[in-house]
């Protein structure tokens, strides 16, 4: 915009407009599934420990109302965003955002908002999708009921089981399609856990996706503390800036978004089927 100022023409921008920060090297997205206890007692004190930010993706889904022993209280869950950390959105009754789910998703997704408002937690911008399983019609769903961001698995560009994937691309990637740099599984090395933070380089940005540290109840994606230990001890160590995933909006425009949301993930099956 152009504005007369004491009778100077300068250039000024509309009061919404800001600078995008540039993307560094070594920048990881923690997130992490299902409400699970140990998030609370042996995540929670680690993050904080190294001052490392965090989404927790929160549902009240397989047995969270009754089993305390291994899910989280909403009152935990509270500490967890006065701490700073982010609460985001995983619906109600972890319920896919496939097709035939389609008509309740809204129904899923507000419960777990209204909730978060009981408990005075900010409405989440950032949803996670269960199971990591999606169709294309969930995206105007989800656009409509305010998420920016929203992180899915490492599949279909990687089978679900191994857990590995590919690191966000910003501009390639719908922000409603980001993809997981790895889905920690238990029997992980530090190794996998590398392989997967490591590809956060040249503007490109490693989500990586957890469930409980331990998961007692879903044993195929537990992560043992002692090895979760090392990971973070990992990312301190070698320097990585550890944030949640709203934060990705101070480099993010996450309206910027492609017109075809599956054309980087038919492009990288091609690719890996290349090699």
């Amino acid at each position: 915009w152009l504005v007369v100022f004491a009778g100077f023409l300068t250039l000024s921008c509309p009061p919404c407009a800001r600078a995008l920060e540039p993307i560094p090297d070594k920048l990881v997205v923690l997130t992490f599934d299902d409400s699970v206890a140990s998030q609370y007692s042996v995540v929670r004190p680690l993050l904080k420990r190294y001052d490392f930010s965090a989404t927790f993706f929160i549902t009240e889904g397989f047995t969270f109302p009754t089993n305390k022993t291994d899910y989280m209280t909403w009152e935990q869950i509270a500490e967890l965003s006065k701490d700073g950390f982010e609460i985001g959105n995983h619906t109600r009754d972890h319920a896919s955002a496939t097709e035939k789910n389609f008509d309740q998703l809204p129904e899923q997704i507000e419960a777990i908002n209204t909730r978060c408002r009981e408990h005075g937690l900010p409405r989440p911008t950032s949803f996670g999708f269960p199971s990591n399983r999606f169709d294309p019609g969930a995206l105007p769903i989800l656009k409509k009921l305010g998420f920016r961001f929203a992180r899915r698995g490492g599949a279909p560009e990687y089978p679900y089981e191994g857990g590995r994937g590919f690191a966000y691309e910003p501009g390639v990637d719908h922000p409603l399609l980001i993809p997981s740099a790895g889905d920690a599984r238990p029997y992980w090395t530090l190794e996998d856990f590398q392989r997967a933070v490591q590809q956060a380089k040249n503007g490109r940005i490693a989500v990586i996706q957890f469930h409980g540290v331990p998961d007692r109840d879903h044993p195929w994606v537990n992560t043992p503390p002692e090895l979760f230990a090392q990971y973070m001890k990992y990312l301190h160590e070698n320097g990585y800036s550890v944030i949640a995933l709203r934060d990705l909006a101070k480099y993010v425009n996450s309206d910027d978004a492609p017109a075809d949301p599956f054309a980087i993930i038919e492009k990288r099956k091609a690719g890996r089927a290349g090699q």
